[in-house]
């Protein structure tokens, strides 16, 4: 059985989401999966103070654990357009396993979260996988398979680079439903792929 990490840092619950939604869809596709969180970087008084909640039934992974993983699906919220401190600070961390080549070939993918409609979605996630490619990994992208990103009626994340969600600038918009069922077929596509490949 193909075996996936979702792995995820987010400050609101918004990336969180999304990675159920991911490995909902995985889990359909036969895979087995793991949801983990990286470590949080921020003093824990900042992270009282901003109302940041990790959701502590997802444990934390550490950078060795990755090699026990056919495809890694990667999600952070966006920083001024590019990828969370948390989850780079992660990825600097992975400099031995590079050397090795220890995740050539496996497959990998994004997602991520933004305040608002243009605030850095598709950075946010060349971001994430110029790590991945870094690693040798084969990416994975949300297609227009899934039609529901090519919806104009309503504000919507998803993009060919990942599956993606829309918070709001105080955190407070939920991930539409089109956008969960984005993370979902991605979830699933990541693990149809890696299931061929490991085949």
């Amino acid at each position: 059985m193909t075996k996936i990490l979702v792995l995820y840092y987010s400050s609101y619950g918004h990336v969180d989401s999304l990675a159920q939604a991911i490995a909902d869809g995985a889990q359909e596709a036969g895979a087995d999966v793991t949801i983990g969180r990286v470590p949080e970087t921020a003093p824990p008084e900042v992270a009282k103070a901003s109302g940041f909640s990790a959701n502590e039934e997802h444990p934390v992974i550490e950078p060795d654990s990755l090699t026990e993983y056919d495809a890694i699906i990667v999600g952070s919220p966006t920083r001024f357009g590019r990828l969370s401190s948390q989850m780079a600070s992660f990825w600097d961390r992975t400099g031995g396993l590079w050397a090795k080549g220890a995740l050539v070939g496996k497959v990998g993918a994004s997602f991520t979260s933004t305040a608002s409609q243009h605030g850095g979605q598709e950075t946010t996630q060349y971001s994430i996988l110029s790590n991945l490619l870094h690693h040798g990994m084969t990416i994975v992208g949300l297609d227009y398979g899934f039609s529901g990103q090519l919806n104009n009626d309503e504000v919507i994340g998803g993009s060919p680079y990942g599956a993606s969600t829309i918070a709001g600038g105080d955190g407070s918009r939920k991930p539409h439903d089109i956008d969960l069922d984005g993370a979902r077929y991605l979830g699933a596509k990541v693990a149809r792929t890696a299931a061929k490949l490991i085949a």
